[in-house]
Parts: structure tokens; C-alpha cells; sequence
């Protein structure tokens, strides 16, 4: 997809100067907004490091994931999901979804053309950015590569001793890998709880490291999605007022959670969300494993020994394998240089929260909302009809300039 003149300087650099936007990521993001452009009648080009469309989805995620909302809320712009998929879609049917939708768009990334700076510069008014082979030009950059593009790695004590293996849940594929084996899962978000309940049913024993408070809700009420109801509530009653709510209903299907290890914050869910980014838990069934003693929880790992962990409590037990559960981060700092959008932790600063995330010079992100799939949509059209006036304006006035010239 898009156009560019391609060209090669004196020092042998190939470069391209590119009309249109640039688009760092060919994940949902970088896809639905290069969509919503051709729509409005603009040329994109979309720079991808790896091989493939959404490599997050394709290369690390593993197999039994399944959207965490319903099917409906996660649909990119201008383009439904089918009809037979089921409320929550597969990993496998979204990446069949992702596919359609590029093919659908004749969408066309550039691959394997990782960033390695993007930089103003306010002297020719065009943004430069350089891969290992290239160098392109173009008056706009949108940052699509999302809050998920690196793995957490956390820095735990004596990890490096251990015997067995160690592997972020990027690398997580399946139970199958680990039948019969104890496995210490470190975290206990959406990701931490999911890989705990498909080592259960794989016949593994998995101790998930719970260290820190978090919530739990049930994924549906009364067959609703928790998420559609709380969205609904929202519009008509104040937040804490709905935070008391879920809280309710949450103790109501779920009990009294402190008891199990798994202590709520004070602060709720929507509340928490709202002013830190933690999503909270939606139960799909490790909840229900967790009572039963099949998952067991065990405070925060003091250090790591060759054949397992000491924890803060004083128990130390023995490990097969190790899968650290402990999330992803933005790598935008590494790459994006002199923005004004973007703090330090690659995420758009606080005043950019509850806009298209718009930046100066012609420079926006797409997918940094913390709302997931959800926040893609609205931020893609947004962008694309703001770069498409500005497209349409610039046009006017070079069809405006040749004019005058010939006359």
C-alpha cells in the first residue's frame, strides 16, 4: 500500500520520500489506521520489523488465548468480524481476521525494516526515519507500534542459577510443554492467571507469585460482558459508584478473594484502571482452579536457587520451569527522538490521554489508549480525518501554485 519516490543519495544510502503518512507497525493499530487513510483518499506507508502483520498475535501469544472482550468491541474500523466467530474469538480467528483486513485494504507493510531512529527535522519540515537499509521522509509519522512491543523481563535474585527453564509467557505456547511438571508462574495478571489454567489442564502443578493486590471480576454477568455493563453504568452513575457495584458482584460470584491469596487494592477496578493503566482480571475459569488448590498462590519470590525459589514468607520449594507472566512495555524511547508526545516509559504523557494523541509536527500514535483493541478504532479514524484535511490543504495549494505559474 502507498507510494514513494525511491532514490539514492550520494553516499550510497538508499532513501525514499514518501507523500504520505509513515506508519511504524503493521500490528491492529498500524493496519486500521492505514485503512481510515485509503478511505479518505490517502496514499500510507507501514515500516514493519519483523516478517509478518501483527507479530505480537502471530509469534507471542499463545495458543489457547481468546479475546478477553466480546467480539463486537474489538472489531477495527470499517471492517466487521464474521458472523460465525464466536463471542470471543481464538488467537487463531483473530489472526485469520487481522489477514482479511490487510487483504481487504491490498495493505502492504514493508517488512523486516526495523526503526532505528525517527527524528524532526524542522529545517525541510519532514520527519526522517532510518532503518538498517533505508531512510524515509514524509510529513507525518504515526507510532503504531503499541504499549506491548517489549517483554518485561524483571530482575529477580540468583534467577540466573537456575536450572531449568526460563521463559517469558512471549515464548509460552502450551501445557503440553510441561505435563507433570511444578512450574513457578510470576505474575498474576490476565496473563499470569491464563497460562496458570492451561498448565492445570495440561496435568501440571503451576505456583503463580502474587505479589501485589489486584481485582478479579467475572469476564460475564448474567451472560453480559462485565465490560459492556460497566460501560453502560458509566454514562449514567459516577465511578465509584460502579466500582462499588462490580465490587458487589464480584464478592457475590467470586467470594471473599483475600481469603485465596489474592488480596483486592483498595482502590477499584475502574478507578485503578483509570488512574494507573492495571487492568483488572477477567475470570475465565483460573479463579474456580485457584479454590480447588490446583493453582496454588504463593507471595513474592525473594530469590531464585538452582532447583526452584525462596519466597518472602520463609518457604522455599522446588521448580521444573520458570514462566515469567510479567507483561510488556513500549519501546518507542529507544527509537523516537525529540518528541513532545511521548514520556520517558513510551507511553504519551498524561495531557495526551483522552485525545487522538496528537503530537507537534505532524506526529500521532494509535493504540497507546490502554484500552487494547478497543481504543484502536476511535484513534484510527481520528487520526486519519485530521492527516486527510491536512493532505487535502497542502493539495489545494500546490494545485494552486502550479496555476499561478502557468498563468
Amino acid at each position: 500500500m502507498g507510494f514513494c519516490k525511491e532514490d539514492e543519495d550520494r553516499n550510497g544510502l538508499n532513501y525514499q520520500i514518501v507523500p504520505g503518512p509513515i506508519i511504524v507497525g503493521a500490528g491492529p493499530s498500524g493496519l486500521a489506521v492505514a485503512a481510515c487513510l485509503q478511505q479518505n483518499g490517502v496514499a500510507s506507508l507501514i515500516l514493519e520489523r519483523s516478517d509478518c502483520i501483527a507479530p505480537l498475535w502471530q509469534r507471542r501469544t499463545y495458543d489457547v488465548l481468546k479475546l478477553h472482550l466480546p467480539k463486537h468491541l474489538c472489531e477495527l474500523p470499517l471492517m466487521n468480524f464474521p458472523d460465525h466467530f464466536p463471542k470471543y474469538p481464538s488467537r487463531y480467528q483473530f489472526i485469520s481476521y487481522i489477514e482479511s483486513y490487510a487483504n481487504h485494504f491490498s495493505i502492504k507493510p514493508k517488512f523486516k525494516q526495523s526503526v532505528l531512529r525517527a527524528e524532526f527535522d524542522r529545517i525541510s519540515g519532514f520527519w526522517s526515519v532510518q532503518t538498517h537499509d533505508f531512510q524515509y521522509f514524509s510529513r507525518w509519522l504515526i507510532v503504531a507500534t503499541g504499549e506491548n512491543a517489549e517483554p518485561v523481563i524483571p530482575e529477580i535474585p540468583g534467577i540466573e542459577k537456575f536450572r531449568g527453564p526460563v521463559l517469558h509467557a512471549s515464548g509460552y505456547k502450551s501445557g503440553s510443554e510441561f505435563t507433570k511438571q511444578r512450574v513457578l508462574v510470576v505474575g498474576c495478571g490476565n496473563s499470569g492467571m491464563e497460562v496458570s489454567l492451561d498448565l492445570c489442564r495440561h496435568n501440571a502443578s503451576p505456583y503463580m507469585v502474587v505479589r501485589n493486590s489486584v481485582h478479579i471480576l467475572p469476564r460475564e454477568i448474567m451472560g453480559v460482558s462485565t465490560y459492556s455493563i460497566t460501560t453502560a453504568l458509566l454514562k449514567w452513575l459516577p465511578l465509584k459508584l460502579v466500582d462499588k457495584f462490580l465490587l458487589m458482584v464480584a464478592n457475590l460470584t467470586l467470594g471473599n478473594t483475600d481469603k485465596l491469596g489474592l488480596r483486592r487494592p483498595k482502590t477499584g477496578p475502574i478507578e485503578l484502571k483509570t488512574a494507573t493503566g492495571k487492568t483488572p482480571v477477567l475470570d475465565i475459569g483460573a479463579f474456580s482452579q485457584i479454590k480447588a488448590g490446583n493453582i496454588k498462590v504463593v507471595e513474592g519470590v525473594k530469590e531464585i536457587t538452582e532447583t526452584g525459589a525462596k519466597f518472602v514468607d520463609g518457604q522455599e520449594k522446588e521448580f521444573d520451569s520458570i514462566i515469567l507472566a510479567t507483561g510488556y512495555k513500549s519501546n518507542v524511547p529507544t527509537w523516537l527522538k525529540g518528541s513532545d508526545l511521548f514520556a520517558e516509559d513510551g507511553m504519551p504523557k498524561a495531557n495526551y490521554s483522552n485525545s487522538s494523541c496528537k503530537g507537534e509536527s505532524g506526529l500521532y500514535a494509535v493504540g497507546f489508549s490502554r484500552r487494547g483493541l478497543l481504543g484502536v478504532s476511535s484513534d484510527a479514524v481520528q487520526i486519519a480525518t485530521q492527516i486527510a484535511n491536512q493532505w487535502r490543504r497542502i493539495n489545494q495549494r500546490n494545485q494552486a501554485k502550479e496555476t499561478s505559474i502557468i498563468l
